[in-house]
């Protein structure tokens, strides 16, 4: 079976951030389109949707004590916690899952 995976950061929507949100749109509706269109070949296809994650670009641009008031989690998640989401779309536990959008916010668009 094969698989592709499409990692797409934040689902926010932003101010004055068109050509961001047309691309963000843009990776959720091309999961669904591609998963279909190669369906009968066995392939799926998922895209991963993090949230705030605990790296140097979110602590360096962002001022990550509002996010963390913000998060229902009360937390940035953890690069690691994106990684398993990865590893188990790659393995034969999720061969029933295809065109999904997997979003891992810790709550945050609830």
């Amino acid at each position: 079976m094969n698989h592709l995976y499409v990692f797409h950061p934040w689902l926010i929507e932003a101010p004055f951030s068109a050509p961001y949100s047309a691309n963000k749109g843009a990776v959720r509706i091309l999961t669904k389109s591609a998963a279909l269109h190669v369906a009968k070949d066995q392939t799926r296809i998922n895209s991963i949707h993090p949230g705030f994650i605990s790296t140097n670009l979110v602590k360096d641009n962002l001022d990550v004590e509002d996010l963390i008031a913000q998060e229902q989690v009360w937390r940035l998640g953890e690069p690691d916690e994106i990684a398993y989401c990865a590893l188990y779309l790659a393995s034969d536990e999720s061969r029933f899952t295809t065109g999904t959008e997997l979003v891992i916010d810790g709550g945050f668009f609830v």
